[in-house]
């Protein structure tokens, strides 16, 4: 894949919280100049964002990052998000409920969330580095059965992010309307082409655009 192809399926994030607007501003322009899906940013920049970028591709977060708040306080920020002007919300899925085994109340709280969302894209972030394998599973299932349009593996601020053989679990678990991301540790050329190559549709980077920033020139004709 060559350096627009890749910037094209990322989501150029900046969750740090202690982001300027300065910093938030210098993603956006960056995303814009190199095409990048999305730029995924705090809650809290979503309007202004919206107002300096009107055709930027925008993806915030809800229940971020721990996610178990409970459902009506996502509900708020997703509702929120939405009314701000974002395009795509990543939620965090209740672990706490997922450890208790409580499959229902977690496919529950997705499909209200995408409720909310209607023709915008949910992603559900399941915290791999939390989970056992039955519990991915289980997992794949909730977020097939919500309606969600992608299941996420890891906010990139647990213990450990995106494995590749995660993303093999999840192809074969997940429905046919279910699309993965990957997130959380990303950091070479080399793991974006394969992270992509396994198949995922997204990846959640803040280092992909410094990355193929040099290739992504050559090849626009402009070095």
């Amino acid at each position: 894949m060559n350096a627009r192809e890749i910037l094209s399926h990322i989501d150029h994030t900046l969750l740090k919280p202690a982001a300027a607007w300065t910093d938030i501003q210098a993603l956006c322009e960056e995303a814009v100049r190199y095409k990048t899906a999305s730029v995924c940013i705090p809650p809290c920049y979503v309007q202004r964002v919206r107002e300096f970028f009107p055709a930027l591709n925008i993806c915030t977060v809800a229940g971020f990052p721990l996610g178990y708040c409970v459902t009506a306080a996502k509900l708020a920020e997703t509702e929120q998000a939405l009314t701000d002007g974002a395009d795509e919300v990543d939620m965090v899925v209740n672990v706490a409920e997922v450890k208790n085994g409580s499959f229902s109340l977690v496919t529950e709280e997705i499909r209200r969330l995408k409720a909310v969302c209607g023709g915008k894209i949910l992603k559900v972030i399941v915290e791999t580095c939390f989970l056992t394998r039955d519990e991915k599973i289980a997992l794949c299932g909730a977020v097939t059965e919500a309606g969600a349009d992608y299941i996420k593996t890891s906010t990139g601020f647990g213990s450990a992010g995106a494995a590749l053989e995660d993303i093999a679990l999840f192809q074969a678990h997940i429905g046919p309307n279910v699309k993965i991301k990957a997130a959380g540790g990303i950091r070479t050329r080399e793991a974006l082409e394969a992270f992509l190559a396994a198949g995922c549709d997204r990846v959640g980077s803040s280092a992909a655009v410094a990355l193929l920033r040099d290739e992504w020139e050559r090849q626009a004709g402009k070095i």
